[in-house]
């Protein structure tokens, strides 16, 4: 991870890896170089300079996903909150984290991840995978405690619970053959390489656009074009563009480095524009009201099976969240969070409603359907790697 340099010091836990029987790193071949397995059309990723790819980093970083030792009770795995029959997200409307407490935020999928420009929902400053695993993993509840490291005695006590396996020494010392010691900057830089690899393009519309007519049927086609071409009056294309169906994305040839956050009037507490206290999104880091209710518009790929949806998980169905796009926001009629959404002060321009008939939302809904790649939610590259280890699992 690349925490500031007081940070780093608190939580550089040095283990020695020649003292626990590494093998030293000049008996061991030379690592090929990464070569990316990318689907037709996808441009290389763009990967931190400090943290080239690396087999060894990704193998590593696969075991440490589903290590529930990661966790300061071992209960917990990254792979708790993001499963990959689930595209990678975990099918709650919001994570539960450690001791107990429900996340305000829903797990979002990590299918290509490595494309996206800002990371969290709503974070207009974490760009790197290495350091958001720092909110998970050492969060000392803000919003919640997530996998409990929050402390060095718990993270020292990880480290050596890891190490303590000759697994790991093994996998350790290949990922980082220049070093003998290892702390959670090597955790993070191991568990980042594998997130990046977690790239899914080969759903049925992949191969509908490489050539093949058959794949997509006569409604999911009849779909693509109300998403695609204003039928009904549908913007959907505009925030949800490109060949990741998402907002801007960033790779070795984007030119910019842009990152959109938009408000879809999903709520309007008491007429005031507000969301709810604690999830008003981009408004809690520039505390513009402007920023009310704004959050990063995510992938549609693999979309029916990552809900519930939304940045809090509050929309239970696609049916539903077509609803909400339909009228051009949601009415709450009554609770504590009781507003018309459509009415938000703060809401993005476009999004005023979409009058799509009942045979057109049914199309739409199909076409949503064709953008699951089954592959990739079976793909044993991504998969538990020691599932007969009651250590590793979700």
């Amino acid at each position: 991870m690349s925490p500031p340099a007081a940070r780093r010091a608190s939580m550089a836990l040095l283990l020695s890896a020649g003292a626990l029987g590494c093998k030293p790193s000049a008996d061991r071949p030379a690592e090929a170089p990464w070569v990316w397995d990318l689907p037709p059309g996808f441009p290389a990723p763009l990967v931190p300079a400090d943290n080239p790819m690396s087999a060894a980093k990704v193998a590593l970083g696969r075991m440490l996903f589903y290590d529930k030792r990661l966790s300061a009770d071992e209960s917990l795995s990254c792979a708790t909150c993001h499963q990959q029959a689930l595209a990678f997200s975990d099918g709650r409307t919001t994570p539960v984290g450690l001791e107990g407490d429900a996340h305000p935020r829903n797990a979002p999928t990590l299918a290509n991840v490595v494309y996206a420009p800002r990371l969290n929902w709503a974070d207009p400053g974490t760009k790197a995978l290495e350091a958001q695993m720092e909110g998970p993993l050492f969060g000392h509840g803000a919003p919640i405690v997530e996998m409990g490291l929050v402390d060095e005695p718990r993270r020292e006590a990880a480290l050596a619970r890891l190490l303590a396996d000759a697994r790991y020494r093994e996998a350790f010392a290949r990922a980082f053959p220049d070093t003998a010691t290892y702390t959670f900057v090597h955790v993070g830089k191991a568990l980042a390489s594998f997130e990046r690899t977690l790239v899914s393009g080969m759903s049925a519309w992949d191969r509908y656009r490489a050539g093949d007519d058959a794949a997509l049927g006569p409604a999911e086609r009849r779909g693509m074009y109300i998403t695609r071409d204003h039928v009904g009056g549908a913007l959907c294309h505009h925030c949800h563009d490109g060949f990741n169906l998402s907002g801007p994305v960033k790779h070795v040839d984007a030119p910019f480095d842009e990152v959109v956050f938009a408000n879809i009037g999903l709520y309007n507490v008491g007429g005031t524009g507000a969301y709810p206290e604690g999830n008003q999104g981009l408004y809690e880091h520039t505390k513009n009201l402007s920023d009310r209710g704004k959050f990063r518009t995510p992938t549609l790929r693999n979309i029916a099976v990552t809900g519930p949806y939304m940045h809090d998980g509050s929309v239970a169905t696609l049916e539903d969240v077509l609803t909400v796009y339909v009228e051009g926001g949601r009415v709450i009629e009554a609770g504590p969070y009781a507003g018309d959404g459509r009415k938000n002060p703060h809401k993005s321009a476009g999004l005023s409603g979409t009058p799509l008939s009942a045979e057109q939302r049914q199309d739409v809904l199909a076409f949503l359907g064709a953008l699951t790649d089954e592959a990739f939610l079976v793909d044993a590259r991504f998969s538990n790697p020691h599932p007969e280890d009651p250590h590793f699992g979700e």
